[in-house]
């Protein structure tokens, strides 16, 4: 059900974390790897120890080891994790989180985690009708966070009503669902170039750009997550795919990317170019290193292959198609006219006008047009949201 995910449990203080001993078992049996993350009041009804033998990893429950110094980042967990289940989750975390208080390691991860996230609400029946915790379920829910309700029954307070946790494999069956649900790409291969090109001038110098390949790596992520069976070709950038099932082929120059692209593409459903390729390449690359015997220096430039062209022209009606335009003046003129040119589905627009967005950003603002000439404009927003508005767009066009 769950193989090859990554799931940070998220254990809070209710009589209820018993049960999750008993849920971190159900989630390894079905495949997953589970890392415990235990607010200070949870380790008052299990200890971590239990946590750490049943997981087959450390459990997390403050910021750094007080012992030795060893620092647990909430950043590193939250991106491992292809999930983030809070369960049980009292009526005190759910306010912390819906009101972005960051003053334990649990609510800081689930701050800083890019994955999506469950919360199983486990409470007295009064805690949970409550006005303020209906509201802070309700402000969550609006923010994207699932809300698994909890089940009627006798509570821990001897009353009966609507809070108690479901039982672990309730909650297997619900997450499975969730996974499924999200798997809209289910048997689709997508191809994604990502970052730029480096031209080598001799072994020491380049002609390259300021790409950093985040826009691409978002794409790549949110396919991945959706289902997909995703290949990056990637020139040389510093970031890794947060989801692991995505397979990176690593590349410099723009005839390596072209090479990589063109070998891959038959087999794609859906191929996405948000890399930056050089369009020039030094005709002669000297072997060793250029001195500087002279105030002048004249490089002769070559046009690289158009690997956009070039998958254009091989591109079967099945596949789709995706470019990306970075431009300063007439920007859907020229979208459209590359738009035409290079056979695409669709053509995602960005502009360097637009402050805080492109080359090393993690925020992006973009227009879509469509082969129809329709032109879709988008707010500014996190490259992990924009990736999701492109793969919703793509969707539409999947036979």
């Amino acid at each position: 059900m769950f193989e090859g995910k990554h799931i940070v449990l998220g254990v809070t203080g209710g009589i209820a974390a018993y049960k999750s001993a008993y849920l971190v078992r159900d989630l390894i049996r079905c495949g997953a790897e589970v890392k415990v993350v235990m607010t200070e009041n949870a380790k008052r009804f299990v200890t971590p120890l239990t946590f750490s033998t049943l997981s087959g990893n450390p459990v997390y429950t403050e910021f750094f080891n007080p012992e030795n110094g060893e620092w647990h980042s909430h950043v590193k967990l939250g991106v491992w994790a292809d999930l983030f289940l809070v369960a049980p989750a009292t009526a005190n975390t759910l306010a912390k989180m819906a009101n972005g208080i960051a003053d334990n390691l649990l609510t800081t991860t689930f701050l800083s985690a890019r994955c999506k996230t469950i919360v199983v609400p486990a409470m007295d029946l009064d805690m949970y009708a409550n006005t303020a915790t209906q509201e802070n379920l309700a402000t969550l829910k609006k923010r994207g966070v699932i809300i698994m309700e909890p089940e009627s029954g006798v509570l821990a307070s001897g009353l009966e009503g609507k809070g108690r946790m479901p039982e672990p494999d309730t909650i297997c069956k619900f997450v499975d669902n969730w996974f499924n649900a999200e798997r809209t790409l289910n048997g689709k291969r997508v191809l994604i170039t990502a970052g730029p090109t480096f031209e080598n001038i001799d072994p020491v110098r380049f002609i390259g750009n300021h790409s950093t390949g985040k826009m691409g790596y978002a794409i790549a992520d949110e396919c991945a997550n959706r289902g997909a069976e995703v290949t990056i070709v990637s020139g040389p950038v510093s970031i890794t795919p947060s989801n692991s099932s995505v397979k990176v082929i690593n590349v410099t120059s723009a005839s390596q990317m072209c090479d990589a692209a063109i070998k891959n593409f038959s087999q794609s459903d859906i191929t996405i170019l948000s890399a930056a390729v050089a369009d020039f390449t030094p005709k002669v690359a000297a072997d060793k290193k250029i001195k500087r015997e002279k105030d002048n220096l004249t490089l002769e430039l070559t046009p690289t292959t158009d690997i956009a062209a070039k998958l254009g022209g091989l591109k079967k009606t099945a596949q789709v198609l995706v470019g990306f335009a970075l431009e300063t003046d007439n920007e859907e003129f020229n979208a459209k006219d590359k738009l035409k040119r290079k056979n695409f589905d669709f053509i995602v627009l960005n502009s360097l006008k637009n402050a805080g967005t492109c080359f090393g950003s993690d925020n992006n603002q973009i227009k879509i047009i469509d082969n129809t000439g329709t032109v879709t404009d988008y707010q500014f927003k996190p490259k992990s949201e924009v990736a999701k508005d492109i793969v919703d767009n793509i969707e539409k066009w999947v036979k």
